[in-house]
């Protein structure tokens, strides 16, 4: 089982990385970009024998233990 986590910045947090992939788009020629947000994904191979439930429920935990800082983070789940 596989499992996506999808890492962004909160809304209204600040994206100095962003910006610079913006101001770099537009200095290129792309000026119908108006904005930027830079985030993460993180891929996870589970054991097989983890419920559809329970591997939602340990990759829950380890974006709340390590993998997304969550003040100023939010982050979304895939399970396939």
């Amino acid at each position: 089982m596989r499992a996506k986590v999808h890492v962004s910045l909160k809304p209204g947090v600040l994206d100095p990385q962003g910006k610079a992939v913006a101001d770099a788009l537009g200095r290129l020629g792309f000026g119908e970009v108006g904005g930027v947000r830079v985030g993460k994904i993180i891929e996870i191979e589970l054991a097989d024998s983890l419920s559809r439930a329970d591997a939602e429920t340990r990759v829950r935990e380890m974006c709340e233990v390590l993998l997304a800082n969550t003040v100023v983070e939010r982050y979304a789940i895939e399970i396939a």
